[in-house]
């Protein structure tokens, strides 16, 4: 329904923000990652969520899309709700429980509260081959970041099957090295230490 707001923030807590957009309060749901992005901003923005339920209608907002990209595959999952999914995006950053579905490691997501043995392992299953094969909400992104021959090196390798998993450090420490390159070049190379 909503896609984003923006606005100023009338209040701000790592829980909640309260978005003013021209006159209108709107009281999102947030988490811990996104309230320290958004921290000290005079105008924010949130890419927000909007569910319905039985008990009422709730907006969750994002600092950014990969994270409400994780927060929806999260809420897809059997027995993951909004409310743990703010939690397991509030304990770990959203490259860092990517890793760990794809590690299976099982006590990061058992650490957090709320999350038990059998929630933790439904994560890893219903995500990891998700994970591996379109890679985890905001990887594309830090490609992007590194320029526009990244992507494209990236792209045409995965066109050869190499999954942009491993496939993007390799690239990125190629571009850190060799600035000038060609996209052919970091291919070559790329194919070199694959």
């Amino acid at each position: 329904m909503f896609e984003y707001l923006s606005g100023k923030p009338a209040e701000l807590s790592p829980a909640h923000a309260v978005v003013d957009v021209n006159g209108i309060g709107y009281f999102v749901r947030i988490t811990v990652h996104t309230y320290e992005k958004i921290a000290g901003q005079d105008t924010i923005k949130l890419y927000t969520e909007f569910i319905i339920r039985d008990d009422g209608q709730y907006l969750y907002g994002f600092a950014d899309k990969a994270e409400r990209q994780f927060f929806r595959q999260l809420i897809a999952i059997s027995g993951v709700g909004a409310a743990s999914a703010i939690s397991i995006l509030s304990a770990v950053a959203p490259g860092e429980l990517a890793q760990a579905i794809i590690d299976e490691n099982i006590a990061v997501l058992k650490a957090i509260k709320g999350i038990g043995p059998k929630t933790a392992k439904r994560i890893v299953v219903e995500l990891k081959d998700k994970l591996l094969k379109e890679g985890f909400p905001g990887q594309a992104s830090q490609t992007a970041a590194a320029g526009p021959k990244a992507e494209e090196a990236i792209a045409a390798l995965e066109v050869l099957g190499y999954p942009r998993r491993v496939t993007q450090k390799p690239v990125q420490q190629i571009l850190r090295e060799h600035p000038g390159l060609s996209t052919e070049q970091i291919i070559k190379l790329a194919l070199k230490r694959l």
